[in-house]
């Protein structure tokens, strides 16, 4: 079922592509981009929606009421929603409630360390903020701008710019966060650019397994419940399996409505880090490259606590790139692999 959202249009954008041509024969099997007649990007007061054919693909919200920004709903070409509407969303009622901070798919890290600077307000177990928690005691990633809303032949993207903020609001890093925006025949593509920039004092991200792109499936789409199936690049399926392992990228396919579709997290082929995967059974799979040892990562296991940690100094920048890649069928049905190659190639 599609959720209807009434949105504030002060000071909106519109981004219309162009159509194409129909595609010549086979296609569809190299993922080549075709664009509808009316594929649009609305920029509003707080959130961004994109559409086609005029009907809601997905609408990433970033109002400064929120911890962090997020995308939700994220819907598959047959208008299938792939990922969980709780706590946004509060019914149905049957919808599992617990970790509210998993908002439908989002970026954060839960220990971030502003050198030199005083935390008046720290979690438990973490030496830093906690941006991945919600709370009085965690931080918050504010949107502070967003770009107009531009188009070319075959794509649509926005600019944002976020500050990460501590507990009391004082900012400890400055991010770019650019969106762009592909639809295929049966697949969907949101790629997500961040530059963090270290622009107050040095920032350390410490060691934990929460963080860090993350998305939380739909229930019904649940391994654990025998409705769906986690699978990374290496082929290797299930959470046991999955979690801690380095990869490229994930996948949690299953069903919605009856309908078999997945959403797969795609990673960066220049990002200057590795990446081990936070995958979940209840429906979570996150790309962490920050964690180490104390994460919990079989792949990290020979790392001593707090050793070859990420250290930005004050005035450097980390570049990481992400692409959430929305498909029907499962992991082979809709094409990921061959999807994944088709990302590298893209700028």
């Amino acid at each position: 079922m599609r959720t209807k959202r009434s949105l504030l249009l002060s000071a909106t954008v519109l981004v219309l592509c162009a159509g194409w041509a129909a595609l010549p024969a086979g296609a569809q099997e190299r993922l080549e981009p075709l664009f509808p007649e009316d594929v649009d990007l609305w920029v509003n007061r707080a959130n961004i929606e994109f559409r086609v054919y005029k009907n809601e693909a997905a609408i990433y919200e970033f109002g400064r009421d929120l911890a962090k920004p997020y995308f939700w709903p994220l819907e598959a070409s047959n208008n299938r929603q792939v990922t969980r509407s709780w706590p946004m969303l509060r019914k149905p009622s049957d919808e599992s409630r617990d970790h509210p901070d998993q908002k439908s798919a989002w970026f954060s890290y839960g220990d971030v360390i502003p050198e030199g600077m005083e935390i008046k307000h720290k979690r438990k177990g973490v030496k830093g903020i906690d941006f991945w928690a919600e709370g009085p005691d965690c931080g918050r990633i504010v949107c502070v701008r967003t770009s107009k809303g531009e188009n070319d032949q075959n794509k649509a993207w926005v600019t944002t710019r976020n500050e990460w903020q501590t507990p009391d609001g004082d900012k400890i890093m400055d991010e770019v966060r650019k969106i762009q925006f592909y639809n295929w025949t049966t697949a969907r593509l949101f790629i997500v650019d961040i530059d963090l920039y270290a622009s107050v004092v040095p920032i350390t991200f410490g060691d934990t397994k929460e963080g860090a792109f993350g998305v939380r499936v739909a229930d019904s789409m649940r391994e654990d419940r025998g409705r769906g199936r986690i699978t990374n690049a290496e082929g290797k399926s299930g959470e046991k399996e999955c979690w801690g392992q380095l990869s490229a990228w994930c996948d949690y396919s299953g069903t919605f409505e009856g309908e078999q579709v997945g959403i797969a997290l795609f990673t960066g082929a220049a990002n200057p880090l590795p990446t081990c995967w936070h995958s979940r059974g209840y429906g979570l799979i996150a790309a962490n490259p920050f964690g180490r040892a104390r994460s919990g990562s079989p792949a990290r296991k020979d790392k001593k606590d707090g050793e070859n940690l990420v250290r930005l100094d004050k005035g450097k920048h980390l570049k990481l790139r992400y692409a959430l890649f929305i498909h029907l069928g499962d992991v082979k049905q809709g094409k990921v692999a061959e999807a994944y190659e088709e990302f590298k190639k893209m700028k």
